[in-house]
């Protein structure tokens, strides 16, 4: 008897459209396609005094508003990675970017990164509706894989990463060299089959009700996210 094992037939599935909305339109946010002319001098003043924020990331910071357009006028014409702005709607001004990258529509798998959300918009219901907007437009076009990497010593991505739902898969050591620096890489990732628990996580959380008369929130998102994770980070 062959001792050969295979995975589960995927039927019903065709493949998924690349990324294209223009706009990713929310409650607390808005997410549009990003567009250096137009998000450039907000988003670079919102990071202006923030250099930290660029420690993880290949590039940055930027001194000037025009060394910030210049990079972002590379990355508003790709299509992979495919880059947002975020507007946060409680002040009407775009506040951070994020993308689409490593896009697989074959294997239906896709990633989010370069995410830059700005002081202001860190930890605001905005900039976790900006994450649920993107998470539920790759799910709802047919993604079966939705992957969010980091360094492994960001902490702060690795406990975002888990906050969202996405579940622990492991460190895949010397990953790759950034600003002349060895990573290695947290790898987590959410599939197709958890998403319609994740996204009741997400509305529950994202309520108006869920936020007292000082914007605290009543009940954390981590607490109802949770149910749904098959492995959590062992680091956070």
């Amino acid at each position: 008897m062959s001792q050969e094992r295979f995975g589960d037939p995927v039927t019903n599935w065709t493949p998924p459209p690349a990324p294209g909305p223009d706009v990713l339109e929310g409650r607390w946010a808005r997410l549009e396609r990003l567009d250096p002319a137009r998000h450039g001098a907000e988003i670079h003043a919102a990071n202006i005094r923030s250099d930290a924020i660029w420690g993880y990331l290949p590039y940055g910071p930027f001194a000037e508003e025009l060394d910030w357009r210049g990079w972002a006028e590379k990355m508003a014409g790709l299509a992979d990675p495919f880059f947002y702005a975020i507007r946060d709607l409680s002040t009407g001004r775009a506040a951070g970017v994020a993308s689409f990258l490593r896009i697989s529509p074959e294997a239906g798998s896709i990633e989010v990164g370069h995410i830059n959300l700005s002081p202001a918009l860190q930890r605001t219901p905005a900039a976790t509706e900006a994450m649920a907007l993107m998470m539920g437009w790759a799910f709802g076009a047919g993604y079966r894989r939705y992957e969010w990497k980091c360094d492994a010593l960001n902490i702060p991505s690795r406990r975002a990463a888990q906050r969202l739902g996405l579940s622990y898969e492991g460190v895949f050591r010397q990953a790759t060299v950034v600003k002349g620096r060895n990573r290695d890489t947290a790898w987590f990732a959410a599939i197709d089959k958890e998403w319609p628990r994740l996204q009741a996580a997400f509305d529950r959380w994202l309520d108006p009700a869920n936020f007292d008369a000082e914007g605290r929130q009543r009940e954390a998102l981590s607490a109802l996210t949770g149910l749904v994770l098959v492995a959590r980070d062992p680091v956070i």
